[in-house]
């Protein structure tokens, strides 16, 4: 992973989440969120939360008396979020980074972290500090995603991509979120970061949308990817962005599309 993978900002963060979340996020929001409320947590921390998809879907399930903390290392992905929260005296808003969280020891009941893992660029220091915060026997919720050849659209526009740009085809995709699927390697980092019981459950679901245009604009504009593109050539994104909706038509149809999604949700006890 590159250093500028991490960095989610500007207009990144609306697309994000006008594009993204509806397209790939929400139906495992909605999985993760069932899966956390199962554990009937009191307290409750989230990290690497984005522009809260999984908040959103958690905070009706939690009790009226939890504690509901919730984190990323992006400043305008949290505000974003808190934007479209509705008022919850439970909920606390803490910009906080997840390899140095700044809260004590056995503070919470349950870690929660959609797609945030593959960002890490310490993965068991996360791991350890998760295990830190949570009380022993506390549940570290999280998913990943799959290859990138399980998540179709993001396999089709990546594809796209390395056609336009054939010398230094933009790998953001492949490289960050789609990069970190290998199931024997997460039970090992979960392991060194000293967790137990370990259960990979890998899910598939639909990605829809009612267009092409749709998933070309999420994953191109919506992305860091879009900062790869910009970065090969100037005045470039919008072309590209064409490109990719016309190879989306192509092989999927111009009208409503839907393609393969996967993904490993991981729960480990602490």
């Amino acid at each position: 992973m590159l250093e500028a993978d991490k960095v989610f900002a500007g207009s990144i963060p609306e697309n994000y989440d006008r594009h993204m979340v509806p397209l790939i996020f929400e139906p495992y929001a909605a999985d993760i969120a069932r899966r956390a409320a199962s554990f009937s947590p009191v307290a409750v921390l989230e990290t690497a939360a984005g522009t809260g998809a999984v908040t959103r879907a958690l905070a009706p399930k939690l009790s009226p008396s939890a504690s509901y903390t919730v984190t990323d290392l992006n400043q305008p992905m949290l505000d974003y979020a808190a934007s479209r929260q509705g008022p919850d005296s439970r909920i606390t808003w803490r910009q906080a980074d997840a390899l140095k969280l700044p809260f004590d020891d056995g503070a919470f009941d349950l870690v929660g972290c959609q797609f945030g893992a593959m960002f890490f660029p310490d993965r068991i220091a996360a791991y350890r500090e998760a295990k830190r915060v949570l009380k022993p026997g506390g549940h570290f919720l999280f998913s990943v995603w799959d290859r990138i050849e399980e998540n179709i659209f993001a396999d089709d526009v990546t594809n796209a991509l390395a056609r336009i740009f054939p010398n230094d085809p933009p790998r953001f995709l492949a490289r960050t979120p789609h990069g970190y699927h290998d199931k024997a390697l997460i039970h090992s980092d979960l392991k060194a970061a000293g967790f137990s019981d370990v259960v990979i459950d890998t899910r598939a679901e639909q990605s829809r949308a009612p267009s092409p245009r749709v998933p070309a604009v999420a994953y191109c504009q919506g992305t860091l990817l879009r900062n790869e593109i910009e970065a090969r050539e100037a005045g470039r994104l919008a072309s590209a962005t064409d490109y990719a909706e016309s190879v989306i038509a192509d092989r999927h149809g111009s009208g409503e599309v839907a393609a393969k999604i996967q993904a490993h949700i991981i729960v480990a006890v602490a």
